[in-house]
Order: C-alpha cells, then structure tokens, then sequence
C-alpha cells in the first residue's frame, strides 16, 4: 500500500490540513494517523471511503488502481 501512503500525505499536504486534523475528521488518533502514511499501517474500507471523500477522488485513485 505504498502508493497509498504516498498519495494520502501528498493529498493532505494540498489540502492544507495537519495529520491532527486529518485524524481529528476520521475520528482516530494522530499516531493511527500517521501510520498510514507512513506505510505503517492499513486503515479499514470504512476510513478509506471517508478519506476518498474528504479529498473528493476515487477509492481507486487512493489506492494505486487509477492515476486519477
């Protein structure tokens, strides 16, 4: 899941948000937070559907199916 970890933190980063805000909108912690993006960690179907929908993409796109 390494593409997703990338394009998770370059989304966040565009976005303008903090991993504290990101974890604050996904209701987690920031260190479950930070996990995901650093590949250390998977979130669950649920939290990616929520993330896909925070950035307003594609659960393909987060993870590496789609290059858009």
């Amino acid at each position: 899941m390494e593409i997703f970890s990338k394009r998770l933190k370059e989304l966040r980063i565009a976005a303008g948000y903090t991993q504290q805000q990101m974890a604050d909108k996904l209701c987690i912690r920031q260190q479950s937070y930070t996990r995901y993006e650093n590949n250390a960690g998977e979130p669950n179907l649920s939290t990616v559907v929520t993330i896909s929908k925070i950035f307003d993409v594609s659960c393909d796109y987060l993870l590496g199916v789609t290059e858009y």
